[in-house]
């Protein structure tokens, strides 16, 4: 076993052992965010605040640099992969903007944290809380089950089909997300965990499409790797993990992310979560809009920073919310173990800092909930801390937050 391994499980074994220890201090005289959030300056909050001020000031110098039209740096990123078209909305971008929550209160804010913008892959934290409700009031009764076991055929919504059925012989009139020897393999766990090398096509994205390779010449030819074996980041995979979230709610993902955690957290009603034009299907005999898990090619979460501030301190306290217990602990420990292959990712999207590469700064139990821009919830449970950070340069991620750390350890 190697140094670099060993430093690796110990970083995972420490981080195991803090998070029901964070938790039990967490969960005595919590403040709990109402409508009227309490506010508290830095210095009554306890840090120093011209090292505070010295951290906000590096990350809105740290803004950044791609076009805030986010049409245009869609089709200068993303977009020029194969059927790179957006498909979904997207917005134009806002400041560079953050809030700083400390024991639940803001002790800072700064730029345009009540504006409505694209949050991107922080959806796919929002989407895996909602199949956690699925696996909490026993939908889903193991995460290690396939999920072909739980997933029926589904109907697309087509009002207005072209000819008629003679003319489609060759078109399945049912989409069978796991209908291939492989897909047969793939559990919840491995969807999840962006392990399963999900093999097909969705909302006219094939999955060699996304990210893809740079050798065109295995795009549709490379084998499959076992599942559970590879993790990929992808979001074609990912949004098959909304619409089988969807087959087995029978309900608009964003109703129960609504009822099952947004309102709850004290969320404001201008959030809006949005899928693909085309991504419609038929559940019960009603049409009904897959959502995405990003906004990778349009769509997504829609959201201001203060209710991604909420989100963010809901998983710092282990998913409970002053007296109610939104998602279990059961779940919130299995969302923030380190994945096999890729030990810095849990349930998408938590990024964990266990190996302290992502955040050299900052403790090994501390997490993101991370979306491109780069929209930053930074979660912290030995400082007691979440932060939203919204266009921030990836890069001066940890600039940031080893600044942020600094201006809570010397108190003035």
């Amino acid at each position: 076993m190697t140094i670099k391994t060993i430093r690796m499980l110990a970083g995972v074994l420490a981080a195991m052992l803090a998070l029901p220890m964070a938790a039990q201090a967490q969960s005595q005289g919590a403040y709990v965010p109402g409508a009227d959030w309490q506010r508290k300056t830095p210095a009554e909050a306890g840090f120093n605040p011209q090292l505070l001020k010295e951290a906000i000031d590096f990350a809105i110098a740290s803004e950044v640099k791609n076009p805030r039209d986010l049409k245009l740096n869609h089709y200068r990123t993303f977009g020029r992969e194969p059927f790179g078209d957006a498909i979904g909305p997207i917005k134009n971008r806002g400041d560079l903007t953050g809030v700083i929550v400390h024991k639940g209160i803001i002790v800072a804010e700064w730029g345009e944290p009540q504006r409505i913008d694209m949050t991107h892959s922080v959806t796919k934290s929002l989407l895996s809380s909602v199949v956690g409700t699925a696996f909490d009031s026993g939908m889903i009764r193991s995460i290690d089950d396939t999920a072909r076991k739980y997933v029926a055929p589904i109907q697309l919504y087509n009002p207005t089909p072209a000819g008629n059925r003679a003319d489609r012989m060759s078109t399945p009139d049912l989409l069978d997300l796991f209908d291939t020897p492989h897909n047969h393999t793939i559990t919840w766990n491995h969807l999840l965990r962006q392990t399963s090398d999900w093999e097909g096509t969705l909302w006219g994205k094939p999955d060699w499409a996304d990210r893809p390779s740079d050798t065109p010449g295995e795009w549709l030819t490379r084998p499959r790797n076992k599942a559970g074996t590879v993790y990929k980041y992808n979001d074609t995979r990912v949004n098959v993990l909304a619409l089988a979230a969807l087959n087995i709610l029978r309900r608009p993902l964003p109703q129960v992310l609504k009822e099952k955690i947004m309102d709850p957290i004290g969320a404001s009603n201008t959030w809006r979560w949005l899928g693909y034009d085309n991504a419609w299907v038929v559940i019960d005999g009603q049409p009904v809009q897959s959502v995405t898990g990003g906004g990778h090619w349009g769509g997504g979460m829609f959201i201001n920073a203060y209710d991604m501030a909420r989100f963010g301190l809901l998983t710092l306290r282990r998913g409970k919310w002053g007296d109610r217990q939104l998602l279990s602990e059961q779940w919130m420990r299995m969302a923030q173990t380190p994945t096999g292959g890729q030990s810095p990712y849990g349930f998408i999207n938590y990024q964990l800092n266990t190996d302290r590469k992502q955040l050299p700064s900052a403790p090994s139990t501390a997490y993101m909930h991370n979306g491109n821009g780069l929209n930053m919830i930074y979660v912290d449970p030995e400082h007691d801390l979440v932060a939203v950070v919204r266009w921030i340069d990836n890069a001066a991620a940890d600039g940031f937050v080893k600044r942020l750390i600094a201006a809570m350890a010397e108190k003035s």
